[in-house]
């Protein structure tokens, strides 16, 4: 089993939460580092930038995940291509009991970024509102559409 950090679309709830085949701790998560939260593209997708130390701690749901469930979630958010997110090691805290988890997390590189194509920059929470804005690579329409 695997500890996933997800502060977007994954989170429960929200556009891409199918895919989570997670067990969730019921718990909310903070980044223990700040990192850039960014809405990005026509499509309104969130993206954590792994720029540790700049923006905002990061809000999320810590979810427990099988092999299977960790790759759906790495399909989805394309790691192996070029464009698509990293998987990485992070350190989050629980808000309730202040215990700290090391997780899986998906964040795009710094380089990755082009300014004009940035919508908003977050203050370290991807909220419902953010999600209404949010086009899924699929359908390429809003979900409430």
């Amino acid at each position: 089993m695997h500890k996933v950090f997800v502060f977007g679309t994954l989170k429960e709830g929200f556009p891409n939460f199918k895919t989570n085949k997670g067990i969730r701790y019921r718990q909310n998560f903070d980044t223990k580092e700040s990192y850039p939260l960014y809405l990005v593209g026509e499509r309104f997708s969130p993206w954590l930038i792994l720029n540790p130390g700049k923006g905002h701690p990061v809000r999320g749901q810590v979810f427990e995940v099988t092999n299977d469930a960790l790759e759906l979630m790495d399909v989805l958010e394309r790691i192996n291509e070029p464009g698509g997110y990293r998987k990485i090691t992070i350190r989050v805290i629980c808000l309730e009991s202040g215990e700290e988890l090391s997780v899986f997390a998906y964040g795009k590189l710094p380089e990755m970024v082009v300014s004009g194509e940035v919508q908003a920059e977050l203050a370290g929470e991807y909220c419902i509102e953010h999600a209404e804005l949010y086009r899924s690579r699929h359908l390429n329409v809003r979900p409430n559409n």
